[in-house]
């Protein structure tokens, strides 16, 4: 079976488009991931690890105010992110992880807490206002599998957004031969 990692690159890579990525707490590990397929590098633009908040800013173009108000550890920020990713990298799907592991709480959240996030094309489903679709997450372990976890969420997140898009388009499809039925 194959890994959430190779699954995407091979979808990706069918459907001719690309894939950028954000992390936060998962520094690095999701693009990792990624980046281990043979044959990335036909779907993966890139990464940016946004692990300090004034970068999340800066270079994600997540809104100023909205860090101010609510720190980096929040579902509209992992939306954000995940859109910010995929413009400045000119990718078609955006992807971002943000969150706490450990070891003390971030942002008045729980060690534990986290945001995954997946940001597509604007058209790709009516469903998806704005194309994207954020996970609220409540893990237990260590750090380090909090950290995992998190990277193997947005993948699968992502899967689940790709999946979702073909059983839509497949409808779409069936419609149409069944004269608008």
């Amino acid at each position: 079976m194959n890994s959430p990692a190779t699954e995407l690159v091979r979808l990706l890579t069918v459907r001719g488009e690309t894939l950028a990525v954000a992390e936060s707490l998962t520094g690095g590990l999701v693009a990792a991931e990624i980046t281990a397929v043979p044959g990335a590098s036909r779907a993966f633009r890139g990464s940016v690890t946004a692990y300090a908040t004034e970068l999340k800013h800066r270079v994600l173009g997540v809104d100023a105010d909205l860090l101010a108000r609510r720190g980096a550890v929040d579902a509209q920020v992992a939306a954000e992110m995940a859109a910010g990713v995929r413009t400045a990298l000119s990718a078609d799907w955006g992807i971002a992880t943000t969150g706490v592991a450990g070891p003390d709480p971030q942002d008045g959240q729980p060690v534990g807490t986290v945001f995954v996030a997946v940001s597509g094309p604007p058209d790709a489903t009516a469903e998806r206002a704005g194309g994207g679709k954020v996970a609220a997450l409540r893990l237990n372990g260590s750090r380090t599998e909090i950290r995992m976890e998190s990277a193997r969420s947005v993948l699968a997140l992502l899967l689940a957004e790709l999946a979702g898009e073909q059983t839509g388009n497949q409808r779409a499809q069936d419609t149409e031969r069944n004269g608008g039925f």
